[in-house]
């Protein structure tokens, strides 16, 4: 990637060779481009949210940044990204959605992200501290940024317009207003599960903005719940990819023996995962892990893995995601262990499974998603 700090090379993370997906687009190019152009000052408290793949930060690593980001592997890709540009450990303050952000804001990037929900709850979490004098520039691809968007940032922050697109790309220019009100936070936001769908009917689930589905059971979900493995007795469980914890939560409420890990890469999820759980009072035990994966998790120690993985990153279309979960599940099952996945009919994971595990069950199905099951010889 060309910026007007130099040269970088950027690689996602995890790092595949054959990989063709870049870790930078034609956004972050143009937004490090406006700020050498404008000449924006640097010298303060530079907070950069949503930073995909760490190629924002890792430019202006010299001006020692914040990164806010909600996904784990745009940490990891970030933290190789900055010591292949040998950057100093530290240089690069790495926050999650999570955390308190800073006090105080004097450059505010972002990358905008997929969900307007997210975007919403970051703007609101770091109002406070931006001031009057707060260079604002959001970016993203033109097909990201809509009228929503805009009016989002103008809510919030302040009067909004937009730069002409290069590129494809477009940015977002804020003028902060001190004087605005200041909305309130609707996140995370929380609903009841509707009768009909097990143990969990009736109870609580918790969502953190950019959850997917945050407002509503999304079907693909609530098709799975109606036909999850139960009676098995007390089991190592794993929610892979949780979003907000209802499978397992379901597995749990089912089964008071059984001991969910509930895993994913994002920050948001996991604790809207561990919210959910303690929303519904579920008995058993539990473990919340934001991480790669079934990475960290020993050889053969789980029984069940439960599964609805994801196939998008970010703009991408991509199977690579699903293509490592199954992998992990199958490395981290015991002989005898089950994989069950929910997806969409026409995605064709019963051949990834039969190719990988040497069988695959479909154990219900309509005219959207299937459910299979793949066990492990």
């Amino acid at each position: 990637m060309t910026t007007p700090w130099g040269e970088l090379a950027l690689t996602r993370f995890p790092h595949d060779p054959r990989e063709r997906l870049r870790a930078w687009d034609a956004a972050d190019a143009y937004l490090l481009r406006h700020l050498a152009d404008e000449e924006v000052p640097l010298s303060g408290t530079v907070v950069v949210v949503g930073d995909r793949w760490g190629a924002l930060v890792t430019a202006l690593a010299a001006h020692r940044p914040v990164q806010i980001t909600d996904s784990f592997l745009a940490q990891r890709a970030t933290r190789a990204n900055l010591a292949r540009a040998g950057a100093e450990p530290g240089t690069v303050q790495l926050l999650t959605t999570q955390d308190p952000p800073p006090e105080r804001v004097d450059v505010l990037l972002v990358r905008v992200p997929k969900s307007l929900a997210l975007l919403e709850d970051q703007l609101l979490r770091l109002a406070p501290a931006v001031h009057a004098g707060t260079v604002v520039v959001g970016a993203g691809m033109v097909k990201e940024i809509h009228t929503s968007t805009l009016r989002l940032f103008e809510r919030i922050l302040g009067p909004t317009r937009t730069s002409l697109a290069e590129q494809k790309a477009r940015l977002i220019l804020c003028t902060p207003d001190p004087a605005l009100p200041r909305p309130v936070n609707p996140w995370p936001y929380s609903y009841a599960l509707p009768d009909g769908i097990g143990p969990l009917s009736g109870r609580t689930v918790v969502n953190h903005a950019g959850v997917f589905c945050a407002d509503r059971l999304d079907i693909g979900t609530r098709f799975f719940l109606r036909h999850l493995p139960a009676g098995r007795g007390a089991r190592r469980v794993v929610d892979l990819g949780c979003g907000n914890g209802v499978v397992g939560a379901a597995v749990a409420a089912a089964d008071p023996a059984a001991e969910v890990l509930f895993v994913d890469e994002s920050f948001q999820a996991v604790a809207s995962a561990e919210a959910t759980w303690k929303a519904g009072g579920l008995p058993g035990q539990a473990e919340f892990r934001v991480g790669d994966g079934l990475a960290g998790v020993p050889d053969g120690s789980v029984d069940l893995v439960l599964n609805n993985p994801p196939f998008h990153s970010h703009q991408a279309t991509t199977d690579a995601t699903a293509w490592r979960m199954f992998t992990g599940a199958r490395r981290a099952l015991r002989p005898g262990g089950e994989l069950w996945v929910v997806g969409n009919r026409h995605l064709g994971y019963h051949v990834k499974l039969r190719r990988l595990f040497g069988n695959s069950e479909l154990v219900a199905g309509d005219r959207k998603f299937v459910v299979l099951k793949a066990v492990k010889r």
